[in-house]
C-alpha cells in the first residue's frame, strides 16, 4: 500500500465510513498488545515499572493515574488520559481512533469504550469491515459497573453514567444518565453535596 492509499484510507476513517481490516492493517505497529500484556501480569508492587509501561502504551497519560489489571485494549496508544484518573478492572478501550479521558474521571468494574462498531448488512462486515468514531469523556465523570459507551459519544463535565447502562448518545454536563439506552434522568445539583450524609445513619 501506497502512502496515498494509507492517506485515502485514514480519511476515510476520520469520516466515519466503512473501512475493513486488511486496508487498516497498516496500522498495526501502532498496537501495543506486549506491553498490555505486560502491565496485566505485573506485581501490585512494582509501581515504578506499572508507569512506565502507561506511558509506553497510552498516547499520553497524567498524573496518579489508577489503572487496574487487567485491562484491555485494540491500540493502547489510540488512548489519552488526564490526571486522577482512576479505572477499575476489566476496562476495555476498543481505540481504533481517539479515546480521550479529561482530568478526575473515575471508572467501575467492567466497563466497555468503543470506538468502533459494525454494519448492519452482513456483506458489509466483510472482512472485518467497520466504522470508528472518536469518544470523549470530560472531566469528573463517573461511570458505573458494566456500562458500555458507543462510538462518537462525548460525555460531559461532571456527569454520572449509570451502572448497566448502553450510552448510544452525548451526555451533556452535570447530568445523571441511566438506562439502555441512556437516557438523562436530572441534573447534578447542590442537593447532591449533602448525599450519604444526612442519611448516614438511617437504620
Amino acid at each position: 500500500m501506497t502512502d496515498a492509499d494509507e492517506a485515502a484510507v485514514l480519511a476515510r476513517i476520520a469520516q466515519g465510513l466503512v473501512y475493513t481490516e486488511s486496508e487498516a492493517a497498516f496500522q498495526g505497529h501502532r498496537r501495543r498488545t506486549e506491553q498490555i500484556f505486560e502491565y496485566n501480569h505485573t506485581p501490585p508492587g512494582e509501581t515504578e515499572r506499572r508507569r512506565s509501561l502507561l506511558v509506553a502504551i497510552f498516547g499520553s497519560v497524567g498524573e496518579r493515574t489508577v489503572l487496574l489489571p487487567p485491562f484491555h485494549a485494540g491500540f493502547g496508544s489510540n488512548v489519552f488520559i488526564g490526571d486522577d484518573f482512576f479505572g477499575n478492572v476489566n476496562l476495555t478501550f476498543v481505540d481504533d481512533v481517539d479515546i480521550r479521558i479529561g482530568d478526575g474521571v473515575m471508572i467501575a468494574p467492567s466497563v466497555t469504550l468503543t470506538t468502533t462498531g459494525h454494519p448492519v448488512h452482513p456483506s458489509r462486515r466483510a472482512d472485518f469491515g467497520r466504522f470508528s468514531e472518536p469518544i470523549v469523556i470530560e472531566d469528573r465523570v463517573w461511570i458505573g459497573s458494566n456500562a458500555v459507551v458507543l462510538p462518537g459519544v462525548r460525555i460531559g463535565h461532571g456527569s454520572v453514567v449509570g451502572a448497566g447502562s448502553v450510552v448510544t448518545r452525548s451526555i451533556p454536563p452535570m447530568t445523571v444518565a441511566v438506562g439502555a439506552p441512556c437516557r438523562v434522568v436530572r441534573p447534578v445539583t447542590d442537593e447532591d453535596l449533602a448525599e450519604r450524609t444526612a442519611r448516614a445513619h438511617r437504620p
